[in-house]
C-alpha cells in the first residue's frame, strides 16, 4: 500500500495471523498457545499499528471483534439455503422406524445383503442456531434461524464470539460457505455471568439457552462479548468449492482445519442399534459435560445418500433428533421449610407437588437463600419452573406470575432457628444466614456427626443419617467425641440395631481411631476446608500443632488458601470448645502419622496436576487419589493443556478424548499400580 513502509506491511499480516492463531488455540482447542500478556502486548502493537495507518484495518484483523455504535433494529435476512429443523423420536421404537423409513426410501428391499447405514451421532446443544456466511474464506453474515426462511442478522455480535473464525485458514477454502451451529454457554460461564446479575440486583437467567439466546439479540455488541458464548459447528448449507467432501464426518473436519470448533463427541456407527448404544452412553456422561445437551442427534453419514433421501415439508428425511427427557418442568410449591446445616445455615427448601424432571420425579428443590427467594418473587402457591441438570439438586429456576393463586401466602424467613429457637444471624456481606446456636442446636450436631463419620472423612461404616439422628434425638451423643465412648450393650436396645449390627457398628468406629491428618482435618468440618484444603493443610504443615499454631498470614503463604479460608481456619482453632473436642478425640485414641516435612520436599509428583477418569478394578479412585497427593501431585477433576498425567479406566470418556488431542500421556490402570510400585 501507498506510504506505508514495507516492514510495518509485514510486521501487520504478522500479527494478525499469529492473533488469529492465539484465538484458534485458546478459544477452539483449548490449548493456549501464549500467555494472556503475550497476547496483549500484540494486540497493542496491532491496534498501534491500524491506529497511526487506518487503511490496514479490515474485517479480519482481530480488532474488530467488538463493534462500535449500538445498532437500532436487526435486519432480516432471507436463508438461501433453509434452515430446517429436525423430526424427534423419544424411545428407541421410534429411532427403528426412522431407520426403517431411511431404508425403505434408498430401497433397501431390492438389495440381496444390505449393508448397515452409517449414521453420524452428535450431542444436540442446547443453545441458538446460527447460519454463517463466508465469501473467499471472509466472515461475511451472522443470522439467527429464525422461522428457518427469513432470520435476523446478527453479524456484529457473532464476531464478537472468540470461536468464531472471522478468516479462514487452511487449503481449498471455497469461495462461499455458509456454516450452520450452535451457539451456547458452557456451565461454568453461566454460573458466572448470573452471580455477577445477582450481586448488581439485576434478574438472573433462567437456564444457558436463554442467556446465549438473550445475549445474541443485544443490539449492543459490546454486551455480548462480555458474555462467553462458544459456536460449534454441525452442518454447511452453500458450499462453492471444486470438490466436496462425500461424507458429513469429513465435511466436519474439513471445517474443523478451517478453524471450527466441532464436537469432540461426535462419531460414526453402523446400524441403528449402535445408535442406542450411542444415546445411553450420551446419557451417562451429560452430567459431567461442560455444556448442557438435550439430547443426540442422528445423521446419514454419507452425503450421496442424503441427496437420495431429500426432505419433507420442514425437515430432512436422513436425520432425527432423539431428546433426552425434559430438564425444566412446572409444578406447584406447595409450602417451604427451613432446614439447618452442619455450619448453622438456615437453608429454604421448596416442597413441590411432585413432577417428572431430567428422568427422575422430583418434589423438593433447593431456594439457596432469603435473597434467592426475594429475587424469585415466589409465593406458597405459586407456579414454578423447576430446573434440574444431572446430579445438580433441582433448583426453583423461575416464577409463573400468570397462574398466581388468589390464596398464594408470602415466605417469611424465621428470625429464630427452627430447631432450637436461637437466633438466626447474617453476617455482613454474606448471602447465607446462620442459626448462632452452635453446638447447642441440635440440627447442627447431627450434621457435624454425618460429615464426620462420612466416608471421604473417617469412614465409619454402618453410621448411617437415620441413625445418627437416632443417637443425637435419644441424647446417647452430644458430639463427635461421644462416639468413641460407645458400646455395643447401649446399642442393641436401640431401633434398627440387632446385637450383631451393634457390635459391627462399634468395632467400625474402633477401626476409624486410625486415619491420616488430611482426613482428620476435613473431617472437623471447618467451613470451606474440603479433601483438597485437609490435604494441602496436612501437605504443608505436617502436624495438627502446626496447624493451630498457624496465624492468618503463615495460612495465607500456602498455594489455595485465601483470605476467607484463613479466616475461617483460624476461628475454629481459636475457639476452646473446638479444641476440647479435638482433645477428647485423641484421648479416645484417635490418631494419625505426621508428615515429615523433609520427606514431603522431595515428594516425586510436587507441582504436577493428574486426572483421574473411567473406572477402577483393582484398586478405588479414592485409594488412587490418596496415593497420588501422598506423592505430592494435585488430582483435578478437568483436563487441560497443565495436566501432566491421564490415568484412564474402563469407561473413560471425553476427559481421554481431551488429553489425546492435546497428546497429555495416558496411562490405563495396570500401568498406574505398576508407577506406584516404582516411585
Amino acid at each position: 500500500m501507498a506510504n506505508i513502509p514495507e516492514h510495518v506491511l509485514s510486521d501487520y499480516e504478522r500479527l494478525k495471523d499469529e492473533l488469529n492463531q492465539h484465538n484458534h488455540s485458546y478459544y477452539v482447542l483449548d490449548d493456549p498457545s501464549v500467555p494472556d500478556s503475550e497476547y496483549d502486548r500484540q494486540m497493542r502493537q496491532l491496534q498501534d499499528i491500524e491506529s497511526q495507518y487506518p487503511s490496514l484495518r479490515t474485517s479480519d484483523s482481530p480488532s474488530q471483534r467488538v463493534g462500535g455504535e449500538a445498532l437500532s433494529a436487526f435486519t432480516q435476512v432471507h436463508h438461501d439455503v433453509a434452515m430446517l429443523s429436525l423430526d424427534n423420536a423419544f424411545s428407541q421404537a421410534e429411532l427403528e422406524d426412522f431407520d426403517r423409513r431411511v431404508k425403505d426410501r434408498l430401497n433397501y428391499a431390492a438389495l440381496t445383503q444390505p449393508p448397515e447405514i452409517d449414521y453420524a451421532c452428535e450431542p444436540k446443544l442446547d443453545g441458538v442456531a446460527v447460519s454463517l456466511l463466508y465469501r473467499d474464506g471472509l466472515l461475511e453474515r451472522g443470522a439467527t434461524r429464525g422461522d428457518g426462511t427469513v432470520g435476523e442478522d446478527i453479524t456484529a455480535n457473532v464476531r464478537t464470539i472468540n470461536s468464531i473464525p472471522l478468516k479462514l485458514v487452511g487449503d481449498h477454502i471455497p469461495s462461499l460457505l455458509e456454516v450452520r451451529g450452535e451457539i451456547y454457554l458452557p456451565r461454568a460461564g453461566f454460573e458466572s455471568l448470573n452471580a455477577k446479575a445477582i450481586a448488581a440486583g439485576e434478574k438472573a437467567f433462567v437456564n444457558p439457552r436463554n442467556a446465549a439466546a438473550g445475549s445474541l439479540r443485544q443490539l449492543d455488541s459490546k454486551i455480548t462479548a462480555s458474555r462467553p458464548l462458544e459456536m460449534c459447528a454441525y452442518s454447511v448449507g452453500q458450499f462453492v468449492a471444486e470438490t466436496r467432501p462425500d461424507s458429513h464426518l469429513s465435511m466436519l473436519q474439513t471445517l474443523a482445519s478451517w478453524g471450527f470448533k466441532i464436537n469432540e463427541h461426535m462419531q460414526v456407527v453402523s446400524g441403528i442399534a449402535a445408535c442406542e448404544d450411542y444415546y445411553q452412553i450420551l446419557a451417562e456422561r451429560r452430567d459431567g459435560l461442560a455444556y448442557d445437551i438435550d439430547g443426540i442427534v442422528y445423521k446419514v453419514n454419507d452425503l450421496r445418500l442424503q441427496e437420495r433421501l431429500g426432505f419433507v415439508a420442514k425437515a430432512p428425511r436422513w436425520a432425527i433428533a432423539r431428546k433426552f427427557p425434559a430438564q425444566e418442568e412446572m409444578t406447584q410449591l406447595l409450602d417451604v421449610e427451613f432446614q439447618v446445616g452442619r455450619t448453622g445455615a438456615v437453608t429454604p427448601v421448596a416442597r413441590l407437588e411432585p413432577v417428572f424432571v431430567g428422568g427422575v420425579t422430583v418434589s423438593n428443590a433447593t431456594l439457596h437463600n432469603g435473597d434467592e427467594i426475594q429475587r424469585l418473587g415466589i409465593c406458597i402457591g405459586d407456579t414454578v419452573i423447576i430446573r434440574r441438570a444431572g446430579d445438580v439438586i433441582p433448583q426453583v429456576a423461575k416464577l409463573v406470575l400468570d397462574r398466581r393463586p388468589a390464596n398464594a401466602r408470602p415466605i417469611v424467613f424465621p428470625e429464630r432457628c427452627p430447631v432450637c429457637d436461637s437466633a438466626v444471624v447474617r453476617a455482613e456481606g454474606e448471602a447465607v444466614a446462620r442459626c448462632s446456636g452452635g453446638l447447642f442446636c441440635g440440627a447442627q450436631i447431627k450434621q457435624a456427626i454425618k460429615h464426620f463419620s462420612s466416608r471421604k472423612a473417617m469412614d465409619i461404616d454402618g453410621l448411617g443419617d437415620k441413625l445418627v439422628d437416632l443417637l443425637v434425638d435419644r441424647e446417647v451423643i452430644f458430639s463427635v467425641a461421644d462416639l468413641y465412648d460407645l458400646k455395643t450393650e447401649q446399642l442393641q436396645g436401640l431401633e434398627r440395631l440387632a446385637e450383631k449390627s451393634a457390635a459391627n457398628l462399634v468395632a467400625a468406629i474402633e477401626a476409624s481411631k486410625a486415619t491420616s491428618l488430611a482426613k482428620f482435618f476435613y473431617s472437623l468440618g471447618i467451613r470451606e476446608v474440603g479433601e483438597t484444603t485437609g490435604q494441602t493443610l496436612a501437605n504443608n504443615f505436617g502436624s495438627l500443632e502446626a496447624v493451630i499454631a498457624a496465624d492468618t498470614e503463615a495460612l495465607l503463604e500456602v498455594d489455595d488458601i485465601g483470605p476467607i479460608v484463613a479466616g475461617h481456619i483460624v476461628d475454629f482453632f481459636r475457639n476452646p470448645d473446638n479444641l476440647s473436642i479435638i482433645q477428647a478425640l485423641r484421648d479416645a485414641g484417635v490418631s494419625w502419622p505426621d508428615i515429615d516435612q523433609n520427606a514431603q520436599a522431595s515428594q516425586p509428583l510436587k507441582g504436577q496436576t493428574w486426572v483421574l477418569t473411567g473406572g477402577m478394578d483393582i484398586m478405588s479412585r479414592a485409594e488412587a487419589k490418596d496415593r497420588l497427593q501422598e506423592l505430592g501431585a494435585k488430582v483435578a477433576g478437568s483436563v487441560s493443556a497443565k495436566t501432566a498425567q491421564v490415568v484412564a479406566g474402563p469407561g473413560a470418556g471425553s476427559k481421554l478424548t481431551k488429553a489425546q488431542s492435546l497428546d497429555i500421556p495416558v496411562m490405563n490402570e495396570a500401568e498406574f499400580i505398576e508407577f506406584l510400585n516404582r516411585v
